[in-house]
């Protein structure tokens, strides 16, 4: 009966968090969906208005101009190519789009909060302004990786901020976890260096370092990533092996704004968006990751430790197109 246990509740964990995602995009489909109706109502084919229509809804959702101009080309393309003239199949090529936009990560051990096998410890930073819920996701992060039997090694880096180093410390206490910590004013790369060190002293499978997120002076910025990234590699070589963004979902095109400063200061490899919960501007997840082409591993819909989501392209699009085929 063990192995039949484990799956029900696996199934039962997998329902609920789509349900929560279907809740939490209530807002970005509800709104979508309003404004796309509203022209497809008595037209039996896809013409002109219905594009438009298309283009309003799109934006409506904060998808974005360049995002959704490619989106709408690429409809128009396919009716043109094959024949296609009824508004009732409208969704399913609409999804289909959406999908081929979303950016999948090279491996996919993360889905199930894994590590690569020759990568202990795995080193992540975590960049992203103030506000946006960087040392919230840190700790969210934690607790899944600690679930899933994993030894979690939390760096205090933001020292820049006397709140951020107290928070990570909360966190740290709440799921824990190891924390190194040298309090505000401490250099973030003898922090850093020092949270590898005992990482690697420690045994941990990931380390989990959170960093200043000032974008007033790009050049400093930059200056502290690489600093940090110097420091770390004089312990292990070929670290960090992930560089996590995390952009605030709710301030839609604000988000895109910051993932473009940040790619230009490091070499983001992956994206978190938070706070997609209660806001109408879900679709900047296909922004983000059509315009910089970067895959998102994770996405928050709420303020509980359970509440980030492994990202699934798949249920994040059908989540948003929920509301249609109720």
């Amino acid at each position: 009966m063990g192995i039949f246990n484990k799956l029900f509740k696996r199934n039962k964990v997998q329902e609920e968090a789509k349900e929560t995602l279907d809740k939490g995009l209530e807002k970005t489909k509800s709104g979508f969906f309003n404004t796309l109706t509203k022209a497809v109502v008595g037209k039996s084919e896809v013409d002109n208005d219905v594009l438009d229509a298309l283009e309003e809804a799109l934006i409506t959702a904060d998808v974005g101009v360049k995002t959704t101009l490619e989106i709408v080309q690429r409809i128009e393309e396919r009716v043109a190519r094959d024949k296609y003239l009824g508004v009732k199949d409208l969704n399913n090529l609409l999804q289909e789009e959406m999908m081929s936009i979303l950016t999948d990560a090279p491996s996919q051990e993360y889905q199930n909060f894994d590590l690569p096998a020759d990568k202990k410890p795995y080193v992540l930073l975590v960049v992203g302004v103030n506000g946006v819920g960087k040392t919230t996701t840190i700790g969210k992060l934690a607790y899944n990786f600690k679930n899933a039997g994993k030894k979690v090694v939390l760096g205090a880096a933001d020292t820049f901020r006397a709140a951020a180093v107290e928070q990570l410390k909360i966190w740290s206490q709440r799921v824990d976890v190891e924390i190194v910590e040298k309090g505000m004013d401490a250099d973030p790369a003898s922090v850093a260096f020092d949270t590898v060190k005992s990482g690697v002293a420690k045994g941990a499978d990931i380390i989990i370092i959170d960093t200043a997120g000032r974008l007033h002076n790009k050049i400093h910025l930059m200056d502290e990533l690489n600093k940090i990234k110097r420091v770390v590699q004089k312990v292990i070589p070929d670290a960090p092996h992930d560089v996590l963004l995390v952009l605030d979902g709710s301030t839609g095109q604000n988000a895109l704004e910051q993932a473009k400063q940040f790619t230009a200061a490091t070499d983001v490899k992956s994206i978190a968006v938070t706070k997609l919960d209660g806001t109408a501007k879900g679709g900047v997840v296909l922004a983000i990751a059509h315009q910089f082409n970067i895959p998102v591993k994770y996405i928050g819909v709420g303020e509980q430790k359970e509440d980030l989501q492994v990202f699934n392209k798949a249920e994040f699009v059908d989540s948003i197109f929920s509301l249609a085929n109720d």
